[in-house]
């Protein structure tokens, strides 16, 4: 592996290649702690396309596997190290390369970070709208990779909804160019929505050109609480029927309530009672908000409070309320989070299959997600250092899936499959199903190059 090394330092220089294994530890996995892991050969940082593609010849060349890898934000293990392998990270390429706000489209490199983007846009008046939970620092490669969504899928949907176009370095070297930047365009495949999701297994994305909106109005903010979490789910089909499109739309249950206030060292105003909790955002602007939330509450009247106000200050606390739940969890022990998605006329059976489970494991386990798209994040709280707790936090994280298939959902709204769900994917596709993805594999990668064993093995 000297000669391997030899050239991609030829190819990075020395600053850009990694192999202290004290280092290189920090690279092995993302946030999700079941996934398995091995230790790179070496981690590596690409500065433009130009490295990236010398980066895949020479790891083809030997025979060395690569595993691209964003800010290793994700709950997948999608961007975990296998042994031997050569972590590819992208956080270095983090160029807004361009803005058209006469086209209403950015041009940017994988590494930069969601936020990041969002507040450069804002200033042409205009919006990047997918905004998953860690959208301070995780980044766009990696929203792309695994077709992250966030609390405005609701109205604004996920990660590829908002991508026009993608430059690509494939399993030979060579780079891809899919997509356009016009605001139609059918010729040929979707090739873009392809390697959206695809998890790092079919090529490295260098570059996205991505759709821009308008920048809304300053949101105005309903919450309503309830008393048990099949009101607030009757309360979420009805919202729905109606044909209200709030701009966010997130549920929060009794334990993730507590633990917020408890973190937070303040009250959300639910009361002792409250069971679910029901957080919507209208960013209509002046009086279609003040209308769009005022036919929410009328639907909400078996809530026991509801409340709303125009304060952006106010609506940003309670926001900051629910992006807080996985920290505010750590005051328990670790966690682990699931990501499942249901029909939203089931989001409250979900919840107490969650409840169940939460019984029959011994474990808490609280649920907060997206009630306007029906993704649910239950998170498992456990001592991991107790091997029986983590053996049956891994039975519930696994009982929580099957669930969400009775359902009638899916077992990944937004985090993907990485290496922790691959038996699920296969129950979810079924063979048929599985047969195309290792035929698409096999076309694009056929040496098996790109991040093997992610989301299923060949």
């Amino acid at each position: 592996m000297e000669t391997l090394l030899a050239e991609l330092r030829a190819a990075l220089g020395d600053s850009g290649v990694l192999t202290d294994t004290d280092v290189t530890a920090s690279y092995q996995r993302d946030m999700m702690p079941l996934a398995p892991h091995g230790s790179p050969l070496a981690v590596v940082f690409p500065l433009n396309t130009e490295q990236v593609q010398a980066v895949v010849r020479a790891c083809a060349s030997h025979r060395v596997p690569i595993v691209p890898r964003g800010a290793g934000s994700g709950l997948s293990g999608a961007a975990n190290a296998i042994e031997g392998c050569v972590v590819l990270v992208t956080t270095k390429m983090n160029a807004i390369v361009e803005i058209d706000a006469d086209n209403r489209l950015a041009v940017v490199e994988p590494g930069v970070v969601n936020l990041d983007l969002r507040g450069a846009v804002e200033k042409d008046g205009l919006f990047y709208p997918p905004d998953p939970s860690s959208y301070d620092w995780c980044t766009i490669g990696g929203n792309l990779s695994t077709n992250a969504g966030g609390l405005c899928c609701v109205k604004y949907g996920v990660t590829t909804d908002s991508v026009l176009g993608l430059e690509v370095v494939l399993a030979d070297g060579e780079v891809l160019r899919t997509g356009r930047r016009t605001v139609k365009g059918v010729a040929g495949y979707d090739l873009t929505k392809l390697f959206i999701g695809s998890e790092g297994t079919l090529g490295v994305i260098t570059k996205a050109t991505l759709a821009l909106r308008p920048l809304p109005q300053a949101p105005a903010t309903l919450v309503a609480a309830f008393s048990t979490t099949a009101l607030a789910g009757a309360a979420v089909s009805r919202i729905v029927r109606e044909g209200l499109v709030p701009s966010l739309m997130e549920i929060m249950d009794r334990v993730s309530i507590e633990a917020a206030e408890t973190y937070l060292k303040t009250e959300l105003g639910a009361g002792p009672g409250c069971a679910a909790l029901l957080i919507c955002q209208s960013d209509a602007g002046g009086e279609q908000a003040r209308a769009e939330l005022a036919k929410i509450e009328e639907i909400c009247l078996e809530a026991d409070l509801v409340y709303s106000t125009t304060d952006v200050n106010e609506g940003r606390d309670l926001l900051t309320a629910r992006r807080a739940v996985l920290t505010a969890l750590e005051i328990y022990g670790s966690w682990l989070t699931d990501d499942v998605c249901v029909p939203r006329t089931r989001i409250a059976e979900l919840i107490q299959g969650c409840e169940d489970i939460s019984k029959e494991v011994g474990l808490k386990i609280a649920v907060v997600g997206h009630a306007g798209d029906g993704n649910m994040h239950p998170t498992i709280v456990y001592d991991p250092a107790d091997a029986d707790q983590f053996a049956r936090a891994q039975k519930a994280f696994d009982d929580i899936l099957a669930v969400g298939l009775a359902l009638g959902g899916t077992v990944t709204g937004e985090h993907g499959i990485g290496k922790i769900k691959r038996e699920w994917l296969e129950k979810e596709i079924g063979p048929v199903g599985l047969r195309v993805h290792r035929d698409i594999k096999r076309a694009l990668d056929p040496e098996n190059l790109f991040n093997p064993g992610s989301m299923f093995s060949l």
